[in-house]
């Protein structure tokens, strides 16, 4: 079904969920959950992120394990490109590489496949929530290492207070909703 209305920045904050102490004390975390129930806000998203890489001539979505899989899987599919799952390790069933990154309350390790992309592609890389940066800086890491050019990095929700836009500089950074 498709709607006639867009909703604002202000509307989609407003359905975004607010989890205190998850999934650690003292982290405020984003649940994108009631707006992946809302069609019209989920529509306004994957819409708007469409439409800002109309002219990208991208090749693929690169999507950061798991949310970013809700985002990046229905973009790939509007924009008629392929998808690349990016996962944690022991995940993928063929030969991969990987990249361990640090985040606002730990660290971890992103695995991709190793024939996930060819080099030269134009690749976009989309998650649910950019916090410090690091696990978008690894996907595009492994993509690099890969040979592809990351086109730019796309998200619903920027955390602006823990600045991963630093982590990403030199690239186009994307957000629908700034907290």
């Amino acid at each position: 079904m498709v709607t006639e209305t867009r909703l604002t920045e202000e509307q989609l904050k407003k359905i975004v969920r607010d989890v205190p102490d998850f999934p650690r004390p003292g982290i405020l975390f984003k649940d994108i959950t009631p707006l992946l129930a809302h069609p019209a806000a989920f529509e306004t998203c994957i819409d708007a992120l469409a439409e800002k890489y109309q002219d990208a001539n991208l090749s693929a979505i690169a999507a950061v394990e798991a949310r970013g899989y809700l985002v990046g899987a229905p973009l790939a599919y509007k924009m008629g490109v392929s998808l690349v799952p990016v996962r944690k390790p022991g995940k993928l069933p063929y030969e991969t590489i990987s990249q361990k990154y640090e985040l606002e309350y730990g660290s971890n390790t992103l695995e991709i496949h190793k024939d996930a992309v060819k080099a030269g592609q134009r690749v976009l890389v989309v998650d649910d929530l950019i916090a410090t940066g690091g696990s978008a800086r690894a996907t595009g890491d492994l993509l690099s290492r890969l040979g592809a050019h990351v086109v730019g990095y796309a998200f619903l929700i920027e955390l602006t207070f823990l600045n991963g836009r630093d982590t990403l500089q030199g690239f186009d950074v994307f957000s629908l909703m700034r907290y």
